[in-house]
């Protein structure tokens, strides 16, 4: 089934049960998260294609995530600081932006890595997340309960972290199942100490 989302476009990539915490300050995006936190229209998360033009058909990925606002706040700076949380994968079937600017679309509901215990070879990375939830209170604040165990979960949270071109990141997030996600974080972790 077909669902109208609007598009929060952005240079971070989200996957669901990912978390994340935006400032919000152009009105069209205000806008975005006032109708979604009133029921009025459910929003997504978009991956910008840097590779090409502003204006250019393929400057959003075909992939999404759908998001709900878990928490929102008014900054020191004035600005609104949201908090939000990955609910599912959509594929944007079309596009179009309103008078504000506001990308909108139609969107269709994809499968996403299904759950699975991680291997033996993954426990490396298990634990590298561990440390890096140690070292970064406030990434750790967004993951009170982690799910580590879980090598989706994990391969989710590192791509959404790891400072990997875009490309990469959509191409590793479309694949069926996080294996091939999960066998290139266990490279870059051999290559160099995440």
């Amino acid at each position: 089934m077909s669902e109208q989302l609007a598009l929060f476009p952005l240079n971070c990539l989200l996957l669901p049960e990912g978390k994340t915490r935006l400032r919000v300050f152009e009105p069209r995006y205000v806008r975005l998260v006032k109708e979604a936190t009133a029921g009025k229209r459910a929003f997504a998360m978009a991956l910008l294609n840097p590779l090409v033009s502003q204006h250019h058909p393929d400057r959003i990925f075909p992939f999404a995530t759908k998001v709900q606002v878990t928490d929102f706040d008014v900054l020191d700076d004035g600005l609104l600081g949201i908090e939000v949380l990955g609910l599912e994968r959509v594929h944007i079937e079309k596009r179009w932006q309103e008078a504000d600017k506001l990308h909108v679309a139609d969107t269709k509901t994809v499968a996403f890595w299904p759950s699975q215990p991680i291997s033996q070879p993954q426990q490396e990375l298990q634990q590298s997340f561990s440390q890096l939830l140690k070292r970064e209170p406030e990434l750790a604040s967004l993951y009170p309960q982690s799910n580590t165990a879980d090598a989706s979960w994990l391969a989710a949270r590192w791509l959404e972290l790891l400072p990997l071109p875009p490309l990469l990141k959509e191409h590793l997030a479309e694949q069926a199942t996080p294996e091939a996600c999960l066998h290139y974080l266990q490279r870059c972790l051999k290559a160099e100490s995440i």
